[in-house]
């Protein structure tokens, strides 16, 4: 376990849960909001790809990862979060990021697995964690927002290429905003 919350456990992907994993980035409405060139998978092999190599990169800095989040009680992944160290960051930038499901949207599961994430990330030492979304994704700017992250405004080029609203929470905001 890497860290639970009171509805979730977040942990490492199981490699039995690639079915899983293939069903949430096989569909267009997930995927659209990832950077670069993702496109959504078109078989079980690839998913099976990706949780080997979220696992070797959390065997090499457990800090960082890409991580299922497991519904308690009934077993189900709803989706991931992720802690990762952000593309051409000149300052040792670390993006925090969510996506789940849709049959597991609208439960408040997105927030509470990235305030967990959030506390993790703090809890190993980080000063700062950025979220990084389309201009667009309305619903990962209010979790962003309800998690107690600052919005920073539309940056263009910085991490990825062309335009992104950017977000931001210092340790020290996040002592404040998980008080409350």
């Amino acid at each position: 376990m890497i860290f639970e919350t009171d509805r979730t456990i977040v942990r490492l992907w199981r490699d039995v849960e690639a079915d899983r994993l293939y069903d949430i980035l096989r569909r267009d409405e997930v995927v659209q909001w990832f950077g670069g060139d993702m496109k959504p998978f078109e078989h079980v092999d690839e998913a099976a790809e990706r949780i080997a190599n979220w696992r070797k990169s959390h065997e090499e800095d457990p800090r960082y990862g890409s991580w299922a989040v497991e519904l308690k009680g009934s077993g189900t992944v709803v989706g991931t979060v992720l802690l990762k160290p952000l593309p051409n960051g000149e300052g040792g930038e670390v993006e925090i990021g969510w996506y789940l499901h849709p049959d597991s949207w609208g439960q408040g599961l997105a927030q509470e697995s990235a305030r967990g994430g959030l506390a993790k990330g703090f809890a190993d030492g980080l000063s700062e964690i950025w979220a990084i979304t389309h201009t667009t994704n309305e619903p990962s700017k209010k979790v962003a927002l309800a998690i107690g992250m600052a919005d920073e405004g539309v940056f263009r080029d910085r991490w990825y290429d062309g335009p992104s609203q950017v977000f931001h929470i210092s340790r020290e905001e996040w002592a404040v905003a998980s008080q409350a």
